[in-house]
């Protein structure tokens, strides 16, 4: 299953419908911020694995506690919400109060709410590499290539699929993810992106026109 896949499919419907009925915003909304946040968590994993201690920090935890198993079980999407506030803290560290004051102006859904859907989507983000990780059978010092190679193909899959407000949005973020001249997931994907400077395949103000579109703002 590709990134895309996991975005468009069943699962991201799945927490799309529990954040709808639990914080009343709309599916599309919630699914939009789907398709910005799991680029970005996996950048900053990216970037994180590239340290030999953090590399193996993340896979002894996906060998734990992140097997896929909930990509086939939308019960754990909400219980271990409180679990994904602790992958989130980990992830962005210092720039989470950032990470969610940007996602929340760029789609809409309030600071107050950004949080808990993050958290409710950050299992599901690490069940997803953990099963990529047991296909390809990777261990800690595989884990940047890996994945790099998550981002890179959806790219690709996204910039060649028919055109549609979802695929826009993934297009410019994945897009925006693969440039690394920063070094920093958070200005590669929210800087050029959600900003709209620095992505040339982005025309009249970034994601957030995308997402006008979208929304009728």
């Amino acid at each position: 299953m590709s990134l895309i896949d996991l975005l468009t499919g069943n699962t991201s419907n799945q927490v799309a419908e529990q954040a709808e009925n639990k914080f009343g915003i709309g599916r599309n909304q919630v699914i939009a911020l789907l398709a910005v946040a799991t680029p970005l968590i996996i950048s900053y994993l990216r970037n994180k694995s590239q340290d030999a201690k953090e590399a193996e920090a993340l896979n002894s935890a996906l060998d734990k506690d992140h097997n896929g198993s909930i990509l086939n079980d939308a019960s754990q999407i909400e219980a271990r919400q409180a679990e994904g506030g602790s992958i989130l803290d980990h992830i962005f560290g210092g720039q989470k109060s950032t990470v969610e004051n940007q996602l929340s102006q760029n789609t809409g859904i309030s600071i107050d709410k950004i949080g808990p859907i993050l958290a409710m989507l950050a299992p599901v983000v690490m069940g997803y590499i953990g099963q990529q990780k047991q296909q390809n059978n990777v261990g800690a010092g595989g884990l940047g290539d890996l994945l790099g190679g998550i981002l890179g193909n959806a790219s690709n899959q996204a910039q060649t699929q028919q055109s549609s407000p979802l695929n826009d949005i993934l297009g410019s973020v994945l897009g925006g993810g693969q440039s690394q001249s920063s070094g920093n997931p958070l200005n590669d994907i929210l800087g050029s992106v959600l900003g709209g400077g620095g992505n040339q395949q982005q025309q009249g103000g970034g994601l957030g026109s995308i997402l006008g579109n979208i929304f009728g703002k």
